[in-house]
């Protein structure tokens, strides 16, 4: 595994981490709290696991599929992290530097399935 691939699997990890627990703060909420943070555990884990798959792909197909997978994923956490601000049922202080990783996970990995995509049909 290179360097970056490893370095973008640490990456996820530890914002999966921090997914963990802003996600137990809102098991603690009634409603829509707790709705909201089951979508977002769900989603902002799956970003590393799919990676992780990936890195172990069996072919270049199979690793852009997975990529392909952790970027859905991570576009799906940046809206259910919009929603939580916007509704305020968290801070946005609170989840600016959360939001703002996300954002750039969600820049790697649509740069790393265009590249991956270009190189398949190059």
């Amino acid at each position: 595994m290179s360097e970056p691939c490893r370095d973008l699997g640490e990456r996820s990890f530890n914002f999966a981490l921090r997914i963990v627990k802003v996600c137990q703060t809102l098991d603690d909420a009634p409603g829509a709290g707790r709705m909201l943070g089951k979508q977002l555990l769900r989603s902002g884990t799956s970003i590393g696991a799919n990676l992780e798959e990936g890195f172990g792909s069996q072919s270049e197909a199979d690793y852009l599929t997975k990529c392909s997978i952790a970027c859905k994923e991570a576009r799906e956490t940046l809206y259910w992290l919009k929603l939580l601000a916007a509704s305020e049922l968290l801070p946005a202080s609170r989840l600016s530097d959360i939001t703002q990783e996300c954002n750039e996970l969600v820049a790697i990995l649509t740069t790393i399935v265009k590249r991956l995509k270009e190189k398949r049909h190059a």
